[in-house]
């Protein structure tokens, strides 16, 4: 049996919805097969980043919070509709489509209280225009068995990346930084992942600011590569309490965005852009290779994805941390690397149809199998 899913993603970068359609053979938990058929990127314009921005910000009010919600799920439907016209499919030959929603807030569970997160893109709009079955808001119910949430891609690098004769270590760079650690299936190790702190995010704004909104993000990293990191500048990041946690562990721009990150800017503001986005850059991939320490083994090879896997500054940095192992981009393996988090929502979706609840507390530390999602029928 073959099906086709249609996954969406708008991720803590803000810069866009990415749409991966995904044939998936067989029925059982593990796809027989996964095959990438078409992908694509809808990019938002600045002034819809600067609404989006707003909101996650805490900034919004209600009003603006329910326009948002319907006019994403339009922008989603969008996306879902051109996909498809790319790969020449038709609509009634999906069988659903996965949305992760565009992360508003986001807050992990602690002792003292239990974790909430809100996601929003209406899915009722997305199935109304496309006329496919939605399955979406998949985080809540992961949060609601006391888990955090967060990273869920891990479920398709277990799934479909896995390599039994080879330990990976799958680095995602987008907004946010995540890794799932995928050991040899002989190791007796158990699979890991969790958040690793800042990925573009706080660069990606830096630049905007930095540049008086002339460049939307450092493009390959130019910026930065002609700057020197301030040292003085990178430890009071490092020394968030975040870095210390064990997993499982999850975060966002509410730590790591606009409302820490400007007074940051005003403390070093005599400090060239340059060595300012070297520093961020710095950040980033101190904190990639400090949190490795949490994974247990070491890892054969790193596969990096997401748009900062493009930023060639970014990953020359994080080779530098990782010296004794190989960094290469997730395509060296045949996956797209940008459709990656796309395509694990496209994945959600599938065990959500079939009725396959997904274990991902060696992820989340959520106890127990649970089907994720909630079903909008079209």
């Amino acid at each position: 049996m073959s099906d086709l899913f249609i996954g969406l993603m708008s991720g803590t970068s803000l810069d866009g919805v990415d749409a991966a359609l995904v044939k998936f053979d067989g029925v059982t938990e593990r796809p027989d097969q996964a095959g990438l058929i078409a992908f694509r990127t809808d990019s938002y314009e600045r002034e819809f980043v600067s609404r989006l921005t707003e909101a996650v910000s805490g900034r919004a009010g209600a009003q603006d919070l329910c326009d948002l919600a319907f006019e994403l799920g339009e922008r989603f439907a969008d996306a879902a509709l051109a996909l498809l016209a790319d790969a020449n499919v038709a609509a009634s030959e999906v069988t659903a489509i996965g949305s992760h929603g565009q992360t508003i807030w986001h807050r992990p569970p602690a002792a003292e209280r239990a974790g909430a997160t809100l996601q929003i893109g209406e899915s009722a709009v997305l199935a109304e225009r496309t006329g496919i079955d939605v399955v979406a808001d998949f985080r809540v119910r992961d949060v609601a068995a006391g888990g955090h949430g967060a990273p869920l891609t891990p479920l398709f690098d277990l799934l479909v990346l896995a390599d039994p004769e080879r330990g990976r270590a799958i680095q995602n760079l987008g907004g946010m930084g995540n890794v799932t650690g995928l050991p040899r299936h002989a190791s007796g190790i158990a699979p890991i992942a969790f958040d690793t702190g800042p990925g573009v995010a706080l660069l990606d704004v830096a630049t905007r600011q930095l540049t008086g909104g002339r460049l939307a993000f450092d493009e390959e990293g130019k910026l930065a590569a002609a700057g020197t990191v301030i040292p003085e500048a990178v430890e009071p990041w490092l020394a968030d309490p975040f870095f210390a946690e064990s997993p499982p562990r999850s975060t966002g721009r509410e730590r790591f965005g606009d409302a820490a990150l400007e007074p940051w800017l005003e403390r070093f503001r005599d400090a060239r852009p340059e060595d300012l986005l070297a520093t961020l850059t710095e950040l980033t991939a101190r904190s990639v290779a400090d949190a490795y320490q949490y994974l247990g083994f070491q890892p054969d090879e790193v596969l990096l994805c997401g748009g900062g896997a493009r930023n060639p500054e970014l990953r020359r940095r994080i080779e530098l941390q990782l010296a004794e192992m190989p960094v290469l981009p997730l395509e060296s393996v045949g996956w797209n690397g940008d459709a990656r988090e796309a395509a694990a929502f496209a994945l959600l979706a599938r065990q959500h149809v079939l009725g396959i609840p997904s274990d991902l507390g060696w992820a989340t530390g959520a106890s127990g199998a649970h089907i994720l999602g909630k079903l909008t029928p079209a």
